[in-house]
């Protein structure tokens, strides 16, 4: 073949294979980029966390700030007044909650770990096949994970796990502060190199962001406030032991969206068969479901915007990424960090009058 028969370089990268392995080598490109970019945020999780967190509270929190300034507030005292009742509160709530259960959760992992096991036996009596193995894996598993979770205890009596909790939580109050001051000024100073439609664009993502984060948040702690209320009044009802932890659990498993409501109704039943037997752990079961589907077709459309609906293939992606790459804040934080990465693609080019 000679040279004028040979294939030049342009029209090699401009055929079929050529284009093709100019788009697989810039997807290539992308994906290192973006793996590169998760690995060093999960490697600075102790701050990437808190900022996260502080975000998300900011976002809650800022409709306050904004009203105490309509009355004429400075805007440092109004974030002031705004903070220290957000922390006497939420401080509050989790210091009445420790204190209240903390004595408890060691017998709530053993009634877990009972219930198991009787939900096993009827299995077995019932000519079910299973394997007991497995089951007794689960059980394992089940009595470590709420034992792990004292407080005072198990992983938080590490002082290096410790150190880094007060330090988070330092880390998050001080951002926290910063982002209900001067939020707008901040995303302002992001903005400068940007003009025209592409500022435009910028302004709309923020107020998008913020809508949504917001409204994630009330939205959330509403429902599982209501969760907490009907389920936990059920089980006081029917007087099971322990009634007052797993209300805290499913008020907090609320906050981990498709499988924290399944995992909070398959440890009050199990505690429920031990307790109060078969007939006792339907009734809760049935609660629960019900509860549930309110919750799903009634509560959730009402309290928050329908922009803020994810498929739940989406919610179970990004509750299993975040649960990989930062454990259980992950988890809590994947969610609405998918539900506003949706929001902006949504209003990249138009705005979402819906939010």
């Amino acid at each position: 073949m000679t040279d004028d028969e040979r294939p030049s370089i342009t029209a090699m990268m401009t055929d079929r294979l050529g284009r093709l392995g100019i788009r697989s080598g810039q997807i290539l490109l992308v994906v290192i980029l973006v793996s590169a970019l998760v690995y060093g945020l999960v490697q600075l999780k102790l701050v990437v966390i808190p900022l996260l967190i502080a975000l998300i509270l900011a976002a809650a929190l800022s409709p306050a700030v904004n009203w105490l300034r309509r009355r004429g507030l400075p805007a440092v005292l109004a974030t002031w007044i705004t903070l220290l009742a957000g922390i006497i509160i939420l401080g509050g709530v989790i210091t009445l909650m420790v204190l209240t259960v903390q004595n408890q959760w060691a017998a709530l992992a053993k009634a877990a770990g009972d219930g198991l096991q009787q939900l096993q036996d009827y299995l077995v009596q019932a000519n079910i096949p299973i394997d007991e193995q497995q089951i007794k894996q689960v059980q394992q598993s089940i009595g470590d994970f709420i034992t792990s979770t004292q407080f005072g205890t198990g992983a938080l009596a590490g002082l290096s796990i410790a150190t880094q909790l007060i330090t988070g939580i330092l880390l998050t109050v001080v951002i926290l502060f910063f982002f209900l001051k001067d939020g707008g000024d901040i995303w302002a100073f992001f903005l400068r190199p940007f003009h025209g439609a592409g500022r435009e664009r910028g302004v709309r993502i923020g107020h998008t962001s913020l809508a949504v984060l917001g409204g994630y948040v009330r939205g959330t702690a509403i429902v599982a406030l209501a969760d907490a209320v009907v389920i936990g009044g059920s089980l006081f009802f029917l007087q099971i032991p322990l009634a007052l932890p797993l209300t805290v659990f499913v008020f907090l498993s609320a906050f981990i969206p498709l499988i924290g409501a399944t995992l909070a109704g398959v440890l009050a039943a199990l505690v429920a068969l031990v307790t109060g037997g078969p007939l006792t752990a339907l009734i809760v079961v049935g609660i629960v479901v019900v509860v549930n589907q309110l919750e799903g077709d009634f509560l959730q459309p009402i309290v928050m915007s329908q922009s803020l609906k994810l498929h739940p293939l989406v919610i179970l992606v990004a509750l299993t990424a975040g649960t990989i790459l930062g454990g259980i804040a992950g988890a809590v934080l994947a969610v609405p960090i998918a539900a506003v990465s949706w929001a902006i693609v949504k209003a990249w080019n138009v705005p979402d009058d819906g939010l």
